[in-house]
């Protein structure tokens, strides 16, 4: 049975959430300025104040790389956890709205998400790496020879705990300008309702 699984039971209670970074042909231009990654410029983040967990369940970043301008041009994505402080909520940044994966759920997200901030947000301090890619081009010969896809996607066997206040950060970008989209996924509770030994 489909809620044999400790996940869809959490989803089925109305503790699943998800957002997306990018929008139907929208997507999220990457990078400080346009290209490499920068720490106070993420794509995306999930800030959880504090008496809130939350376990992430599932990362998917799709990267529209660009044609390749010379060898070794890299392009990277990262999601990482700033585990002691929540988003200082400075910057420039679009605020999105969380939707709760049993679609007819009345509860609502205590996170805040945010994408694409475009003015600087005070630098995490990222002590938690859950997962990163890094595509290097490979360019023997003219211009314009493309990449091949980049796409990242993150379902954890053992997620974290991540308890608030922390915030969990996305970034994607590389050495040459690049878009992307991401979809982000969790499961949210009370800290105080989960179980400690």
């Amino acid at each position: 049975m489909i809620l044999d699984d400790w996940r869809m039971r959490a989803i089925n209670d109305g503790r699943g959430f998800h957002v997306d970074i990018g929008a139907f042909s929208t997507p999220i231009l990457g990078g400080g300025a346009g290209t490499v990654i920068l720490i106070d410029e993420p794509e995306g983040c999930i800030s959880v104040p504090t008496g809130t967990s939350i376990i992430p369940i599932r990362i998917d970043v799709t990267v529209q790389v660009p044609l390749l301008e010379a060898d070794s041009e890299q392009n990277d994505i990262l999601c990482a956890v700033d585990v002691a402080s929540a988003n200082a909520g400075d910057g420039t940044a679009t605020t999105e709205t969380p939707v709760n994966m049993k679609t007819r759920h009345t509860r609502t997200s205590a996170c805040t998400c945010k994408s694409a901030f475009t003015g600087a947000t005070t630098d995490p301090v990222l002590g938690l790496e859950l997962i990163r890619s890094v595509l290097t081009g490979d360019l023997q010969t003219a211009a314009g020879v493309m990449w091949t896809p980049h796409k990242l996607l993150y379902i954890p066997e053992f997620p974290p705990i991540l308890e608030g206040p922390c915030a969990m950060y996305i970034y994607w970008g590389g050495t040459l300008a690049q878009s992307g989209f991401a979809q982000i996924e969790w499961l949210e509770y009370p800290t105080n309702s989960l179980t400690r030994t």
